[in-house]
């Protein structure tokens, strides 16, 4: 079968490795020349991934009929709207239903609207003044992010990363000034305290079938330090839990991902389909929602597509067919660690070359997965975002992490990455602290 994939992350090298073990022929929509994408891909086009119209006279070419997009610009695009009208089906979700992701706002009403559970104080603003005079009379510390696309990197803590009022008003004034995100909106949130997991899920618009939980580590340096970034690093446990989740939680979290779905039908009066992404902060009261994301997460696909055991392709027909059954993954635990160009994230070094030793990473038993790199003739360089993950698998996350950390060696560059995340120093650190959240 002919599959279009969009993006060129290691999310998408991910899923590329996904669809190749289901026998599928892959063509490639990509924005720089992603290696380990262009080796699978039986042909590829690089432009802007969010031009729809030279996306979707590629797919026609090609004569592909189903297509999958990892990133969730095209999504806001409306590429999933112009590839469908013209024949071509796709799992993942219209702009419409995406608005679950690309706009917070949006997010947030639904929840209230239709009583979801796992909802937050939030407060909706669209413009500055009105947020200026919220905070000058606010008593407590609040989350304040812009209402659309950031690329992870948007959210500022009031306490945390903003130390007084006058800190976050001229983060609020920059978010308008600047236009950051795809919408003029502004939402500042209740400030959750407890540890974050993700669950994912597939689902056809009825069906809702989960993936194993996540936890992604999103400051740049060992021990939780420094500025946010799209995520270092993620690991899952060989039971497909995590340490610090019990099953009450998970049940509890699954049952708001299953009435997110539900709503979205109902207020856009289509099913949603694709991959759902729940982000989680797991309080004293129960799993509250930080975000939805409308695709598979990044790097938190590397880890849960390591693990599939499913026909990938299988599944993501019958997304769109409807009937989407079990899906298994092997019963390892994984660890994802993103190699980054030195300076990332504020001043990422571009075009430093990347040398990859596959083959010991392959005898490891470990993965690689390209990113944000860019093949020049013979060479691999970084382009300024996170440039590849490698992924270990075990028994117990803590092989999973040694593994994936020997293969980090194998890669010789002026990368870095976050050694700990995965230890059981880091792991045990998790525990701890959600048992003293729970008192």
């Amino acid at each position: 079968m002919r599959v279009l994939l969009v993006g060129s992350g290691g999310r998408e090298h991910a899923i590329a490795e996904a669809l190749k073990r289901s026998g599928a022929e892959i063509y490639s929509v990509i924005s720089n020349r992603n290696p380990g994408i262009i080796r699978l891909s039986e042909s590829y086009k690089v432009c802007d991934i969010c031009d729809t119209e030279a996306v979707s006279i590629f797919a026609e070419k090609k004569d592909v009929s189903l297509g999958i997009i990892g990133p969730e610009a095209p999504l806001s695009a409306g590429l999933v709207d112009v590839l469908e009208a013209r024949g071509i089906k796709c799992a993942n979700p219209k702009k419409s239903l995406a608005l679950i992701e690309t706009d917070k706002a949006f997010c947030r009403d639904l929840m209230a609207r239709y009583g979801i559970k796992g909802g937050i104080e939030f407060h909706i603003f669209l413009n500055m003044e009105d947020a200026f005079a919220f905070i000058d009379k606010s008593e407590k510390d609040y989350v304040i992010k812009p209402a659309g696309l950031t690329g992870g990197k948007g959210v500022k803590v009031m306490g945390e990363h903003l130390h007084s009022k006058d800190e976050a008003k001229a983060y609020i004034k920059e978010i308008f000034d600047m236009r950051i995100g795809t919408v003029q909106k502004l939402v500042i949130e209740e400030r959750l305290v407890g540890e974050e997991f993700t669950m994912q899920v597939f689902t056809d618009g009825e069906k809702v079938v989960p993936m194993p939980l996540v936890q992604d580590h999103k400051r740049a340096f060992d021990g939780d330090v420094g500025p946010n970034t799209g995520g270092m690093g993620s690991y899952t446990d060989s039971n497909h839990m995590l340490p610090f989740v019990s099953q009450k939680d998970y049940d509890a979290a699954l049952e708001i991902i299953k009435e997110t779905v539900s709503a979205l039908k109902k207020e856009t009066g289509f099913p949603y389909k694709g991959a759902l992404y729940g982000q989680f902060m797991l309080t004293k009261e129960g799993p509250k929602v930080i975000e939805f994301n409308a695709r598979l997460g990044d790097p938190e696909a590397m880890n849960v597509l390591s693990l599939l055991e499913s026909d990938f392709l299988e599944i993501l027909k019958s997304i769109n067919n409807g009937g989407l059954g079990e899906v298994k993954f092997t019963k390892k635990a994984s660890v994802c660690k993103y190699l980054v160009p030195a300076g990332y994230p504020d001043s990422p070094k571009r075009g430093a070359s990347v040398n990859v030793d596959e083959k010991a990473i392959k005898d490891l038993g470990a993965s690689v997965f390209y990113a944000s790199v860019e093949k020049e003739g013979k060479r691999i360089v970084t382009t300024g975002s996170r440039s590849l993950g490698v992924v270990g698998l075990g028994d117990s996350i803590e092989e999973a992490e040694r593994i994936a950390e020997q293969a980090a060696s194998a890669i010789n560059s002026n990368l870095f990455h976050r050694k700990d995340i995965g230890t059981r120093e880091l792991v045990e650190k998790r525990v701890a602290h959600m048992q003293e959240v729970r008192k």
